[in-house]
């Protein structure tokens, strides 16, 4: 519940209670003398220009909750490390939240900037709990916000805000094909498959796969067959178009995505826009970040 103070006389007192507003998510319990920090976690990348699209989503989410401190941390060791030597650090989970900590968050909201629910979120899920064994005491509560994907809206929402993104009214039939990451163990196959099912509803000539999940790139090449069109778009599913978007995708190398597909007579162009570049995208993130009552610190509630 928030509380607001009994009197308000001067602009201190105003400043305070408009602050306190700010960072009071819907679906919380804490109190009005909780400040709230928030760690945006995402895989990484050591590219620069894919970099910049994480910059945007930092940017939205400290435009849309004015006040409370964002840190931005990366999973990736190797990234990170590789990032050190050139002279730029990003912290990792443990270290953002002792970036909050020392800037007086009481309450973290931890939002996964992963796609699905997959290898990489249950990795954070679980750093999060060791690290709020090993600090006692340290926040009073640390919310997990989902990943993008996690329901039918979700999914609605996405292929609303891609398709608007790469489709343009009055354009010559075009195959729209997808890149998506994948895990070998099958981890998030289903809601990937979830995902393709809900773009195919939206528009035929979507075609999805992944690097390493069940859906293979000669899975979508057989589908590609059957649409008779020769022009495909290439874009990747990803939040950030990386090393695997700018090689494995779009790269000139023969095995690439864009080759095999020009070596099968196809007139390939290539978006080097990560989901994370499309409009709408933050704005499912941040609903998730507002929605999320998932808090880590007390046992899950039991019917």
């Amino acid at each position: 519940m928030f509380h607001c103070p009994a009197r308000l006389h001067g602009p201190k007192q105003i400043f305070l209670l408009v602050f306190l507003l700010a960072c009071a998510f819907p679906g919380t319990a804490f109190t009005s003398g909780d400040k709230t920090g928030i760690l945006l976690v995402a895989f990484g990348t050591s590219v620069p220009e894919a970099a910049t699209t994480l910059d945007h989503i930092r940017a939205a989410y400290e435009k849309a909750f004015p006040g409370c401190p964002v840190v931005m941390a990366y999973t990736s060791r190797i990234i990170r490390n590789k990032l050190d030597r050139g002279g730029i650090h990003v912290p990792s989970i443990s270290e953002g939240l002792d970036q909050l900590a020392k800037n007086g968050a009481l309450v973290v909201r931890v939002q996964s900037l992963h796609i699905m629910a997959g290898e990489e979120f249950a990795a954070l899920a679980r750093s999060l709990l060791l690290n709020i064994k090993g600090h006692p005491g340290r926040f009073r509560a640390v919310y997990l916000g989902r990943p993008l994907l996690e329901s039918r809206a979700d999914a609605r929402a996405v292929a609303r805000a891609v398709l608007g993104f790469h489709r343009k009214k009055g354009a010559a039939p075009e195959a729209l094909i997808l890149m998506g990451h994948g895990q070998e163990q099958g981890r998030a196959d289903l809601i990937f498959e979830g995902a393709r099912a809900t773009f195919r509803e939206n528009d035929p000539l979507v075609f999805m796969a992944t690097v390493e999940g069940a859906r293979t790139f000669d899975d979508m090449l057989k589908d590609l067959g059957q649409s008779h069109v020769k022009k495909v778009v290439l874009a990747p599913f990803m939040l950030v178009a990386g090393d695997h978007a700018r090689n494995d995708l779009g790269g000139a190398e023969d095995d690439s995505w864009a080759s095999r597909l020009k070596a099968a007579g196809y007139d390939v162009e290539i978006r080097l826009n990560g989901l994370g570049d499309v409009p709408g995208i933050d704005d499912i993130f941040i609903k998730h970040t507002k929605d999320s009552t998932d808090d880590l610190m007390l046992e899950p509630k039991k019917p």
